[in-house]
C-alpha cells in the first residue's frame, strides 16, 4: 500500500467513524444478503454488539496502518480466532465485497476510484495475513 492509500483510507474512514452503528447494520445486512449460509454462524451473537467489535477492529487496522508492523499479530491473532469461529478462505471474498459496498454507500460523493482501490489493496492485505495464520494454527 502506498502511503497516498493509507491517507485516502484514514480520511474517508474518519467520514465513516460517526455512521459506524448504522454501517455495521448495513455491513451485515448485506454481508447475510450476498452469502445467507453465513447467518448460522452468528445465530447467538449480539448482532448489536457484533457490530460494534466490527467496527471498533476497523477503527484499530485503520489507525494501525502509521505502524503495520504493530498489526500483524492482532490479525494474526484475529485469523486464528475467526477460523475457530466455522470461518473459511472463501469467506474472506464475501467479507470483502460486502465492505466494499458498504463503504461505496456510506461514503456516497466521497467514494471514487481511488478510494475503492486503496480499500481494496488493505482489505487484500488483511484477509492474506488472517487467512495465513489460520492455515498455520490448523
Amino acid at each position: 500500500m502506498t502511503p497516498t492509500q493509507k491517507q485516502l483510507i484514514q480520511e474517508t474512514w474518519q467520514q465513516v467513524a460517526p455512521i459506524a452503528d448504522a454501517a455495521a447494520t448495513v455491513f451485515y445486512n448485506r454481508l447475510f444478503e450476498i452469502d445467507p449460509s453465513l447467518k448460522p454462524l452468528f445465530a447467538k451473537t449480539d448482532m448489536d454488539q457484533q457490530g460494534q467489535k466490527l467496527m471498533q477492529a476497523i477503527n484499530h487496522v485503520v489507525a494501525g496502518l502509521r505502524a503495520p508492523e504493530a498489526l500483524m499479530p492482532v490479525l494474526q491473532d484475529l485469523g486464528r480466532r475467526h477460523a475457530g469461529y466455522g470461518v473459511t478462505e472463501g469467506h474472506y471474498d464475501t467479507v470483502g465485497a460486502a465492505l466494499l459496498w458498504t463503504l461505496e454507500k456510506g461514503l456516497g460523493e466521497s467514494w471514487s476510484d481511488d478510494a475503492s482501490e486503496a480499500w481494496a489493496a488493505a482489505y487484500a492485505l488483511i484477509a492474506e495475513i488472517m487467512i495465513e495464520a489460520a492455515r498455520e494454527a490448523a
